[in-house]
Formats: structure tokens, C-alpha cells, sequence
């Protein structure tokens, strides 16, 4: 059985053949210290009336790819070094490559924990269409663009948590089963030991 790891994760895919879009989401996810850079966390605390966080802000480690194709060898570098994403923000057309839909399909096959963001200036697919198409819509979110820098950092902060909280509950799950596992050979060696008491003292074996 493999351990897993219930470590955090902000590690971030992008996906668009934009550049510029890059530098936006860059320039969005970047960590902030000062004040007045603070203002989309500002914004979002008093949105869900609770208090601007005081401690450091969520660093979140953004890696970059301007075709599916490229996003995929992305996706497996980062299995094959441990070091999995926990989200990836996927434009939806991406000429002359996968479009967005295929680019999260060949994703999937190979990591089904990895959350997914769609960004779509257009209706190229409806929801039917695409909930058709993928293993898990329960794990998918449309960005509408021109997307909001304040949706784009709440959607980094939620997604990122929910991976990591599944991931949590995973590896709660694996120790229970360890532990389950471990039980059932201490009982089968109990077992054992009373039958073959039991034979020794039928045989008139002293113990």
C-alpha cells in the first residue's frame, strides 16, 4: 500500500496559449506583504464578514503551459516527482492543440485528485456537453472571461483547501485501514496460538 501525504499544496497549472493571460494570473497570485496590495483578501474577509488574515498569505507556486500537450507532460513530471497540482486553470480554446476539454480529459486519466478551473470567453460547450465528456464535472468550475481578479484568488485559496482537505481525509482513511489491517493479524495470530494450545493440551502436552 502506498502512504499518502496530507501535506498542503499550492502548487498551480495555468493553461492558455495567451501569454498575457499568464502575466495576469501571475500578477494576481503573487504573494503580497504590503497593505495596500492586500486588497483583494481585504475585499473577500468582509464579503463572508470575517476578519483580513494577519499572518502570511497563501503562497502559491504557479507553473505554466501554453498547450495541452505541454500541460500534460507538466501534469506527469509533477507525479512522477511527488509533487502533484492541486489546481489548474485551463482555457478552453488553445489553437492548434487540445482544446480545453481534451487537455482536462488526458489530465484525468492520470490525475483524478487535480482540481480543475475551465476559462471560457465563449459557449463552445454546455455543461451537459461537458459533464458528459469527464470523468469528474463534480471537481470542475467555469471562469467566465474577462474573469475577475477577486474570483480568480478566492477559486486559488478554495480549491487548493479542498484538495487538501480530500487528501486529509485519504490519508485518515489509510491509517484507520492500516490500523484495521494490523488488528486483524494480531487476532489471527491470537488465533493460532490458542488452537495450537488447544491441540497440545488434547495431545496431553504440558504448556
Amino acid at each position: 500500500m502506498q502512504l499518502l501525504d496530507g501535506s498542503n499544496n499550492n502548487r498551480i497549472l495555468v493553461v492558455d496559449d495567451n501569454e498575457a493571460i499568464h502575466e495576469d494570473f501571475n500578477k494576481i497570485l503573487a504573494i503580497t506583504t504590503a497593505p495596500s496590495e492586500g486588497k483583494l483578501d481585504d475585499m473577500a474577509a468582509s464579503l463572508f464578514g470575517e476578519e483580513a488574515p494577519s499572518g502570511p498569505r497563501a503562497e502559491f507556486e504557479l507553473t505554466h503551459a501554453l498547450q495541452g500537450q505541454e500541460a500534460l507532460e507538466l501534469t506527469l513530471g509533477a507525479l512522477r516527482e511527488d509533487k502533484p497540482f492541486a489546481l489548474a486553470f485551463v482555457d478552453v480554446r488553445m489553437p492548434p492543440g487540445w482544446n480545453g476539454i481534451e487537455t482536462v480529459e488526458k489530465i484525468w486519466e492520470h490525475d483524478q485528485e487535480i482540481e480543475i478551473v475551465l476559462c471560457t470567453a465563449y459557449s463552445d460547450f454546455s455543461w451537459e456537453e461537458i459533464a458528459g465528456r469527464l470523468a469528474h464535472p463534480e471537481r470542475l468550475l467555469i471562469l467566465r472571461k474577462p474573469f475577475d481578479p477577486l474570483e480568480v484568488r478566492q477559486l486559488a485559496y478554495g480549491l487548493t483547501s479542498k484538495w487538501f482537505l480530500r487528501r486529509q481525509a485519504a490519508c485518515r482513511m489509510q491509517d484507520l485501514e492500516i490500523m484495521v489491517e494490523e488488528r486483524m493479524r494480531e487476532l489471527a495470530a491470537l488465533k493460532a496460538r490458542l488452537e495450537e494450545v488447544t491441540s497440545q493440551q488434547r495431545n496431553g502436552v504440558a504448556v
